[in-house]
């Protein structure tokens, strides 16, 4: 059910249900934009910084 609401949604509109889950998600998101050299909008940048503030909890 999780991924047909996510569908091809970025982090900016869509965060994984488990808040658990977010850092692990972010980081997942990041590495494969990073090996693609994709770009990261403002938008997502700023909620994978809220995502990436909860792996040190």
């Amino acid at each position: 059910m999780s991924n047909r609401s996510k569908a091809d949604k970025g982090p900016d509109a869509w965060k994984p249900p488990l808040h658990s889950f977010w850092c692990t998600y972010s980081r997942a998101w990041i590495e494969v934009k990073s090996h693609y050299r994709l770009n990261i909008t403002a938008t997502e940048k700023q909620a994978l910084t809220e995502m990436l503030d909860t792996c040190n909890q």
